[in-house]
């Protein structure tokens, strides 16, 4: 097994592999084998950089999260913890676009993850997606503790309730709603970011 050069080589290389093989098929497995022949390493490179399918996985979509969000704006302290929360929200739900382009992102998503039959390698591919998302979320509530917007303690409840309320509104950008879907839109991300600051139970 060899060690990287020193220039990230060989860990890019797998990445680059396996970011390709996701984008060509979401659901891919991201065997070993596969991975390393399609990025010209050996097997044994390939483990040391990323011991496990699941490492691999989660490190491929964190990439692939960061390409897409460059500028976290989580840390832009110019503006209110709220407004900054609902900001890095309005990020993940941007890509999907409104109308058509909604559609075609919820169609994709359907056929790759309701439409088959649940197979490992399906479920698998959804929970790393969703531990993604859940990371981002966490992430961003974790921020905001450590400027004290909010408890220092497990965000677990806070991150489920913003995921959830994420999807519900990017299925409403899918569905044939009115003009104002954006303004009513912030309106509940406000709403939800309210609640998640002003948590009573926190």
């Amino acid at each position: 097994m060899t060690r990287d050069d020193g220039s990230g080589g060989s860990r890019e290389r797998i990445l680059a592999a396996a970011a390709a093989m996701i984008a060509e098929d979401l659901t891919a497995r991201l065997s070993v084998r596969a991975v390393a022949a399609r990025a010209g390493v050996s097997t044994g490179s390939l483990r040391f950089h990323f011991p496990t399918q699941r490492a691999l996985q989660d490190a491929v979509l964190a990439r692939i999260s960061d390409w897409m969000f460059p500028d976290d704006p989580i840390h832009d302290r110019s503006l209110p913890a709220r407004d900054r929360l609902v900001t890095c929200l309005r990020q993940v739900l941007a890509p999907a676009g409104v109308g058509e382009q909604a559609r075609t992102a919820w169609g994709a998503a359907y056929h790759t993850f309701i439409a088959p039959e649940p197979t490992e390698e399906v479920r698998a591919a959804y929970r790393a997606v969703e531990r993604q998302g859940w990371r981002r979320v966490e992430y961003w509530l974790t921020v905001l503790a450590e400027e004290g917007a909010l408890p220092r303690e497990d965000h677990a409840r806070r991150v489920r309730f913003l995921l959830t309320v994420l999807q519900g509104l990017s299925i409403e950008r899918a569905l044939p709603a009115d003009d104002s879907i954006l303004r009513s839109e912030t309106e509940t991300l406000y709403l939800a970011v309210d609640c998640v600051l002003d948590d009573p139970a926190a």
